[in-house]
């Protein structure tokens, strides 16, 4: 089956046929069109939507629990993020099941979910 990705797109100002692009913004890849004469981008309304979504839970602050389990720590972990995981999981179809967790600096910890996408 043919996506939208392999049909021939023309630009609505210059009439000649974009390119294929993506670009990296907050680790989030975006696909889009760009005109080689005019340099107009043309993006895929559904990944904006993903990206603003993604924007508006980044902006967000949780207040979690931490826990004492066995020796170690528990954190609970807000469902949105979860769920929003799961979703762009489903898009990219390739979330692994192992997590990295990390200690960024003092009183600072980050949680991975898959490795950052690269320029």
């Amino acid at each position: 089956m043919k996506t939208i990705s392999h049909a021939k797109v023309l630009c609505p100002e210059c009439d000649k046929e974009t390119v294929k692009r993506f670009e990296v913004r907050q680790g989030f890849k975006l696909n889009f069109f760009e005109c080689p004469n005019c340099s107009e981008r043309f993006y895929d309304s559904s990944e904006i939507k993903e990206f603003e979504e993604f924007k508006k839970l980044r902006e967000r602050r949780f207040d979690v629990k931490l826990r004492m389990v066995g020796n170690s720590f528990s954190v609970t972990i807000p469902r949105e993020i979860i769920e929003f995981e799961e979703k762009f999981a489903q898009m990219e179809k390739e979330m692994d099941t192992m997590m990295r967790l990390s200690l960024d600096e003092p009183g600072k910890i980050r949680l991975r979910f898959r490795r950052l996408l690269e320029k």
